[in-house]
């Protein structure tokens, strides 16, 4: 009968102890996240000042000093984005307009709604939104984000 009540007793600790844990690890989960490119309660800053007047970017998770920050990039029609370079690799989506990138030695790559593309950490690149709308672009930077001019020949 001891060995029950002892066995009882254990039991309620472990119960009491596990719900705690669960608790906190509950409070520890990330909440999910869902944004459209054109919600009204986004927030849009300047892009870094290489890039001309007119671009925007809106942090969508994370912090773009640290590593895995994903932000929207939005540019307007018509509009050329210098030749540059990030030490992140970048991962990327077009969600709206039509972006033509290209990457230093390669051909260009056309990117429309929908279209994945991957950039290499330190590759050269530049892109034109060539659409009579904004171009949107989704961007998941692995390294903190960073953009540095690149003065040498894009062919």
């Amino acid at each position: 009968m001891r060995r029950a009540a002892e066995l009882t007793v254990i039991a309620f600790f472990l119960s009491v102890g596990l719900g705690t844990f669960a608790v906190a690890a509950e409070s520890a989960i990330e909440k999910a996240i869902a944004a459209a490119a054109d919600a009204p309660g986004l927030k849009w800053g300047a892009c870094p000042p290489l890039f001309p007047t007119g671009c925007e970017i809106a942090v969508l998770h994370g912090d773009p000093g640290q590593p895995n920050a994903d932000v929207f990039l939005r540019v307007p029609p018509k509009y050329e984005i210098p030749p540059h370079w990030h030490t992140s690799a970048e991962r990327m989506v077009l969600v709206a307009g039509e972006l033509h990138v290209t990457y230093q030695g390669q051909p260009v790559s056309v990117l429309k709604p929908g279209t994945y593309t991957y950039g290499p950490g330190k590759a050269p690149h530049k892109a034109s939104c060539v659409s009579s709308d904004a171009c949107v672009l989704f961007i998941a930077f692995e390294s903190p984000v960073d953009a540095h001019t690149f003065d040498g020949s894009m062919k």
